[in-house]
C-alpha cells in the first residue's frame, strides 16, 4: 500500500516526502479535533466498574 502511494505521487523523493507530511498531518489534525471528541461522547470511562 505504501509502496503503491508512493509511487502515484508526482515528483521528486523531497516533493513525495512533503506531500506524505502534509497528508499525516490533515489525518491527525482531522482525528484530534473531530473524531477523537466525537467518540468521547459516546464512550465515558468514568461508568466503568473493576470488581
Amino acid at each position: 500500500m505504501y509502496g503503491a502511494l508512493w509511487r502515484i505521487l508526482p515528483g521528486p523523493w523531497w516533493v513525495r516526502l512533503f506531500i506524505l507530511l502534509i497528508l499525516a498531518a490533515a489525518v491527525l489534525y482531522g482525528l484530534f479535533f473531530y473524531a477523537f471528541p466525537w467518540i468521547s461522547t459516546l464512550v465515558n470511562p468514568q461508568e466503568v466498574i473493576v470488581q
